[in-house]
């Protein structure tokens, strides 16, 4: 079986860079992208098994890319986890709001990170193609 891919949007060079080998070193395919055009041009080609992207990315946001996927019958099924640093109590509900499968929030926690992958991954698969139920971090006090 070949390996999941993962496209990762992130803005942040440091940030791609981490997660490319925290998830290549757990065998995952990884495609990244800067931003959500950079994304959407990709996603002509390739089709990720999950989307891990920045809210806060240049010129659309990570949320006006959610709505987009999750609207396009090609790519409304892939799995849509949001990367945030979560500045702001309400991040969560609106990226559940906009379509999001999952929330993971900045500093990225590098030990588990390959693990939460793998949690989302594995929901999509027993769940079929429908919506993954997830819940909200707490954000306050970050």
């Amino acid at each position: 079986m070949p390996p999941e891919t993962i496209l990762v949007v992130d803005d942040a060079p440091i940030n791609l860079k981490l997660i490319d080998i925290l998830l290549r070193r757990e065998g995952y395919d990884v495609v990244t992208a800067v931003d959500a055009e950079q994304a959407l041009a990709i996603l002509e080609r390739h089709r990720p098994d999950l989307i891990l992207l920045d809210i806060q990315l240049p010129k659309m946001d990570g949320l006006e890319l959610t709505r987009i996927l999750k609207q396009d019958p090609r790519t409304r099924d892939i799995v849509l986890v949001a990367l945030t640093a979560c500045a702001m109590k309400g991040d969560a509900e609106k990226a559940f709001q906009a379509g999001c499968d999952g929330y993971i929030t900045k500093p990225i926690e590098t030990v588990s990170l390959a693990g939460e992958i793998r949690g989302y991954l594995d929901r999509r698969t027993a769940r079929g193609s429908g919506s993954l139920t997830a819940t909200a971090p707490d954000c306050a006090g970050t």
